[in-house]
């Protein structure tokens, strides 16, 4: 079943990158697991760029005080390289959604579409703590 779930965000994922010139997109928690990806992108690859995207978002969060007030929350980094940039926003409690895309990408469209994405949905991308509930909740008392 999580799988089938992976496989469906993966899908919704999927609509970001219609924007020309985006390339992947990778649903992450906060602790860095994946928690889906894009077509084009192997599994391999986006659980290395979910977990240094985890350690980008935390660095970025730690800089608020540079931007004037450290309670400020962190919603949206940018990373700009000569060859593409790599877009990454909250999606949700816990949960982050990046985007890669080429130099030539239309960057307000990809930030919409992304927005739009969190918009649409909303408690999918929220990412709780990870805690040993599945146990409880099945009636087990774990691996027997």
């Amino acid at each position: 079943m999580k799988d089938h779930m992976a496989n469906e965000l993966g899908w919704m994922l999927d609509e970001v990158l219609k924007v020309p010139e985006a390339r992947h997109a990778i649903l992450l928690s906060a602790d860095g697991m994946l928690r889906s990806h894009s077509q084009g992108i192997s599994r391999d690859e986006a659980d290395r760029q979910a977990a240094a995207l985890s350690g980008l978002q935390s660095i970025s969060r730690s800089t608020a005080e540079f931007c004037g007030n450290e309670a400020s929350p962190w919603q949206q980094t940018l990373v700009e390289f000569v060859d593409g940039y790599v877009f990454l926003v909250a999606a949700g409690a816990g949960a982050y959604l990046a985007v890669s895309a080429t130099q030539d990408v239309d960057m307000e469209a990809v930030t919409y579409r992304m927005q739009k994405l969190v918009d649409r949905l909303g408690k999918e991308l929220t990412s709780p703590p990870r805690r040993d509930t599945d146990a409880v909740r099945l009636g087990t008392s774990g691996p027997a």
